[in-house]
């Protein structure tokens, strides 16, 4: 019995170690969302982590305007990323295990 627990063990021990590889990846990757026909463009990495944002003036002077095509990029970029992230398990499942 001693020899079933140990096989386990071991491939419970690749699993973490491919889980984390797969996070690594996933922190390489980029996506650009987009809103207003392009008024508004984000770059997020895979962590869903805002790295750039490009405004284009014209839709400057409506403030909740403007912030509503911010989260609207925002949301499209990380749509994007979506599948994935939950090979993952978004949060749950293997993540979980080994996070």
């Amino acid at each position: 019995m001693g020899s079933g627990f140990s096989r386990m063990k071991k491939q419970a021990k690749m699993m973490q170690a491919q889980v984390g590889q797969m996070r690594e990846q996933m922190a390489q990757k980029v996506a650009e969302g987009t809103a207003g026909n392009g008024l508004v463009k984000v770059v997020l990495n895979g962590e869903k982590e805002l790295k750039s944002i490009v405004i284009k003036p014209e839709c400057t002077s409506d403030v909740e305007g403007l912030q509503d095509l911010i989260v609207a990029a925002f949301q499209d970029a990380a749509k994007k990323l979506g599948g994935q992230e939950d090979m993952l398990g978004g949060g749950s499942g293997l993540s979980s295990l080994f996070g």
